[in-house]
């Protein structure tokens, strides 16, 4: 399946929007003949950039210096999120 929707960087100056919002407002978009693998793709992106916000907010926790490369964050997510 290929991925035509690009996820932005979120503008470091507003307020950052979330996976679920971010979701919403592509879904709510949709037109309504679109595939539901075009749904299913929006979702895992949403999905991806929800583990992606709940990374960075352990590793803002953490300090910067703590971790360079965010790998006890995404221990953190897998042991907290993760389902098999």
């Amino acid at each position: 399946m290929q991925n035509n929707i690009t996820i932005k960087p979120l503008n470091q100056n507003k307020m950052k929007q979330t996976a679920v919002q971010w979701f919403y407002d592509k879904i709510n978009g949709m037109d309504t003949a679109v595939s539901i693998y075009g749904f299913l793709e929006i979702f895992d992106q949403a999905k991806e950039m929800e583990k992606e916000q709940i990374m960075q907010a352990v590793y803002d926790s953490m300090g910067t210096n703590f971790d360079p490369n965010m790998g006890r964050a995404e221990l953190y997510y897998n042991e907290k999120y993760k389902s098999e």
